[in-house]
């Protein structure tokens, strides 16, 4: 069956550089972008009853920019003033530099790894071996960090600082689409929850990554793309190949 309207569950890009415009017009096929999940803060009694002391911690751990912006969020909420001397570790060095947008940077330690990775910030944390860190986490979180740092003896102390709630849509607005491409297994859970009743038919379903591919075929749905693959390492570059053999 022809493609001709994609709901892509993410953002809007803010250019019109987006591969996905290039797609649409070539194809002469309509593309949307709906966000299905959204993140947002714990509230400070919420906090509280994880019975954690940001003020007892000598270095923040940051793996994302919603990490930062809940942090900070969260310490005025909560009236915690943040010392200057509090020290900053970050997954990368795009994160670090968010991080601006809440403190001077150029008066700030801050420190930052090169891989975009956690294991690729640990080894400047056992140089700091007698900090004590505290890492903001989301609801959906794994043990790896903290078994990370417990292999290397580093004190620290973790914390729910944000959530991964679903979108709800207005009754309708999820009809008429011929594919939905994931990107994540709350956009599964989402759409779920906004369409209980929901029967894929003739409609194709495209994901991004293994998790949200185990998620699709756990909810009992027909994946029918998935990327990366080594002939498309992106999204887009597999929304092309095929569409390029079903729209011909």
């Amino acid at each position: 069956m022809k493609v001709t309207k994609i709901l892509v569950s993410q953002p809007k890009p803010a250019s019109d550089k987006s591969p996905y415009f290039d797609i649409a017009r070539k194809y002469n096929v309509n593309i949307d972008f709906k966000q299905f999940i959204k993140i947002e803060g714990v509230s400070p009694k919420e906090f509280r009853q994880q019975k954690v002391a940001i003020l007892d911690h000598t270095a923040i751990v940051f793996t994302s920019r919603h990490a930062i912006d809940h942090f900070f969020n969260l310490c005025v909420d909560l009236r915690v003033s943040v010392p200057d001397t509090m020290k900053y570790f970050c997954v990368s060095e795009t994160i670090a530099l968010y991080i601006q947008k809440y403190v001077q940077y150029r008066k700030r330690k801050i420190f930052f790894g090169d891989n975009g990775k956690m294991d690729g910030l640990l080894p400047i944390m056992v140089k700091h071996k007698n900090e004590k860190y505290f890492v903001p986490l989301s609801d959906v979180h794994n043990d790896d960090i903290c078994a990370m740092l417990n292999a290397h003896n580093l004190q620290h102390s973790e914390a729910v600082m944000y959530r991964t709630v679903s979108h709800i849509f207005e009754p309708g607005e999820l009809d008429g689409y011929d594919m939905m491409i994931f990107f994540s297994p709350s956009g599964i859970v989402s759409l779920r929850e906004n369409l209980p009743n929901f029967e894929q038919g003739d409609m194709k379903i495209a994901c991004f990554g293994p998790t949200t591919a185990a998620a699709i075929k756990e909810a009992g749905l027909r994946l029918d793309l998935e990327a990366p693959t080594a002939e498309a390492p992106s999204m887009t570059m597999a929304l092309e190949q095929y569409l390029a053999k079903t729209n011909k």
